[in-house]
């Protein structure tokens, strides 16, 4: 049974990332304070929502949270820090954006950023808190815009498709081309390509 959800008052932000996976480009963090008094229906994994889905709902989020701010983390920085580090800096940063300060923030995942207000790690959140839902929506529908901007750059390797996941279609390509600037070097399966020239 998983573990009860922690009893906090006042203003709660939640915070999630999105672009752990993939090969290429940014990791996306949001924070999200909702507006108790303008209710958002139909808040979820956005890893459960249709693209479409999404894309309503991080409208409705962005029109009626009390705040919300959307962080990204380079290619570049990934490598040099790595991505546990890049995920847990662009949540930081998110909740340091928000134009309202939070007194607690609930983290998708098994631990938190360093930050200054409390927070509390959860894990599976992004299916149980509906902050953090809905900023796993806004960072999803942010870093899949994204990969449609990199895919005009670089439409050889089908980004706008898998969204830089390695799949079959994606490897074949990386095998075919190199990696591109934005392929996060770091990352096994874009290293053992490095030496192809593209």
């Amino acid at each position: 049974m998983q573990d009860e959800l922690p009893k906090i008052s006042g203003l709660l932000a939640g915070a999630d990332e999105a672009g752990r996976g993939p090969l290429v480009g940014n990791v996306v963090a949001a924070a999200v304070i909702l507006d108790h008094n303008q209710p958002i229906e139909g808040l979820a994994d956005s890893k459960k929502l249709s693209a479409k889905r999404r894309e309503t709902l991080a409208a409705e989020i962005m029109q009626k949270a009390k705040a919300w701010a959307v962080v990204s983390v380079s290619a570049v920085d990934i490598d040099r820090i790595n991505i546990l580090q890049a995920s847990l800096l662009a949540m930081k940063q998110a909740v340091e954006q928000l134009s309202v300060t939070p007194d607690h923030v609930f983290i998708d995942g098994n631990r938190c950023p360093e930050m200054t207000c409390p927070a509390t790690a959860i894990v599976k959140g992004d299916a149980r808190v509906a902050e953090i839902s809905a900023a796993s929506i806004l960072a999803k529908v942010a870093r899949d815009e994204q990969m449609q901007q990199l895919h005009a750059v670089f439409p050889q390797y089908g980004f706008d498709r898998h969204k830089g996941y390695p799949t079959k279609a994606h490897m074949a390509a990386l095998a075919e081309h190199g990696p591109c600037p934005e392929h996060r070097r770091s990352y096994a399966p874009v290293r053992k390509y490095l030496t192809v020239t593209s």
